[in-house]
């Protein structure tokens, strides 16, 4: 049975200029961002589409406050290591700093106004974040997951949300690793133990399950 779109809501997972844009954080650390500028299209069309059935959309950003002191020492020096010093400064503006230019998302997905915007310090997008009260006062139970990258936010948030008993799909073209090796083993563990971690499905298959919805939701619409 196809999720109810009021019980539904499609994350957004860090598609920020930080992370796709060439001088952001990413680039910095040496990774490829044309691979994770990859899905931004299907993304749109899967956002506009669940707008109009009136899915809940929501963004998460991942950085940190001005000061770095929401930045545990640990991420720091991994972020150092990698060639990436968070806080450092960058064409985009600091590393991975919230209110930069770089933190905030590509001009391709800026939320519309009203649209939640989840601002987190970690990988995954429930921790120290209100992701969860927005989800249950919102009567969420089916997440829909997309964005960057596949093997470490966006699985770190779909493992959370597991845990949490949300139902979850994950789009695996709506999605993007700075190795391609990396986002295929993060898809296929996904599906272990017959779907251990949800569905994985393309942006296709779900537009056109989308459409089918929108279609028979307006054709009952103009019988009554």
């Amino acid at each position: 049975m196809m999720p109810l779109p009021a019980e539904t809501a499609l994350l957004i997972i860090d598609m920020q200029r930080d992370f796709c844009d060439p001088g952001g954080y990413a680039a910095h650390a040496g990774i490829d961002v044309a691979l994770l500028r990859a899905p931004i299209a299907r993304i749109v069309a899967l956002r506009e589409q669940a707008r109009r059935l009136g899915m809940t959309v929501i963004y998460t950003r991942e950085g940190h406050r001005a000061d770095g002191s929401d930045c545990h020492p640990q991420k720091r020096r991994r972020a150092q290591t990698a060639g990436a010093a968070i806080g450092s400064a960058g064409p985009l503006g600091r590393l991975l700093i919230r209110g930069e230019h770089g933190h905030d998302m590509v001009d391709e997905l800026q939320p519309a106004p009203g649209e939640p915007v989840v601002d987190k310090p970690g990988y995954g997008a429930f921790y120290q974040t209100d992701l969860e009260l927005l989800l249950r006062s919102g009567g969420i139970r089916n997440l829909v997951l997309t964005g960057v990258t596949t093997d470490v936010c966006v699985h770190s948030t779909l493992r959370e949300a597991v845990d949490r008993g949300y139902a979850c799909t994950t789009v695996a073209d709506g999605c993007a690793a700075g190795d391609p090796q990396l986002h295929a083993a993060a898809l296929r563990m996904i599906a272990g133990e017959g779907n251990i971690f949800g569905q994985v499905r393309s942006a296709a298959e779900l537009l056109d399950e989308w459409r089918m919805l929108a279609a028979a939701s307006s054709g009952a619409h103009g019988a009554a």
